[in-house]
């Protein structure tokens, strides 16, 4: 899912200011702010419509759950304490493959694949057959290099970057905390939330990778950034959907098999 708005501008700004009577491809420097909003609001919408199917296959939030691998509850006055346990390394484990390898980082590949087609970027390779490949290869790689930087570096600063729903209720706080969680993690064994260097870091080691180690050279750290951006903006659309789209474990896509992502694992109450 991170890769769609990843691609959603590849050409190095500098290109298309250096040269843009030879670069017809490229974007012009006087396009109207709002035309660029647009383009951005389109990209996350398809990012979070994604991630929502993904959702879809199971519920991602704190269980109230005595069977939960990740919650435990307890109750005090008649109302139910969540505690916060750690995920298994079994748990972290099958997430990261299905995060990095499963259906829906391959989907979200094809679709960023096809926008960078469609506007054909980078032009260095070219239309056809041969065009999108190296364009899916290139999307998918980014994600799951920056996957496997989240996972690994969580790993090794001892942090739980698993998504967990808002306990909170109301609108505004849910999406206060989804938006904030993109860069938060869990840490120790109470749980307690942290800034996440992981977090920070993950979405701009698959675009650094891709600008110096296949993209064409006149591609530079900027546009590494930039495009990491990008993918950090997706992120956070992945979890908007995983705080809103709450759905049970017993929908379709769970009885595929397909339920897994980057939030935490749980279950219905009295599942």
């Amino acid at each position: 899912m991170t890769t769609i708005l990843q691609t959603r501008e590849s050409e190095p700004s500098h290109a298309s200011r250096r040269d843009p009577e030879k670069r017809p491809w490229s974007r012009s420097t006087d396009v109207p702010l709002r035309m660029e909003i647009r383009r951005a609001l389109l990209l996350l919408s398809i990012a979070t419509v994604m991630s929502t199917l993904s959702v879809m296959a199971k519920s991602q939030s704190l269980s109230y759950s005595e069977s939960s691998p990740v919650t435990a509850a307890t109750s005090v006055s008649g109302q139910a304490v969540l505690v916060y346990v750690r995920p298994t390394a079994r748990t972290k484990l099958n997430n990261y493959i299905f995060d990095a390898y499963g259906p829906y980082p391959i989907a979200g590949a094809a679709v960023a694949a096809g926008i960078s087609q469609w506007s054909n970027a980078p032009p260095e390779w070219n239309q056809g057959a041969e065009g999108f490949t190296k364009r899916f290869g290139s999307d998918f790689a980014i994600a799951a290099i920056g996957t496997t930087a989240r996972y690994g570096l969580a790993e090794a600063f001892k942090e739980d970057t698993l998504y967990y729903r808002c306990e909170c209720s109301g609108v505004w706080p849910r999406t206060s905390h989804a938006v904030t969680s993109a860069l938060m993690a869990r840490r120790g064994e109470d749980g307690h939330r942290v800034f996440s260097f992981s977090a920070l870091v993950a979405p701009y080691a698959g675009t650094m990778t891709a600008v110096y180690g296949w993209y064409p050279n006149r591609y530079g750290a900027k546009d590494a950034f930039r495009m990491g951006n990008y993918g950090l903006l997706a992120y956070v659309g992945e979890n908007l959907a995983l705080e809103f789209f709450h759905s049970s474990p017993h929908s379709l896509l769970a009885r595929m098999h397909l339920k897994s992502t980057h939030g935490s694992p749980s279950q219905e109450p009295g599942q």
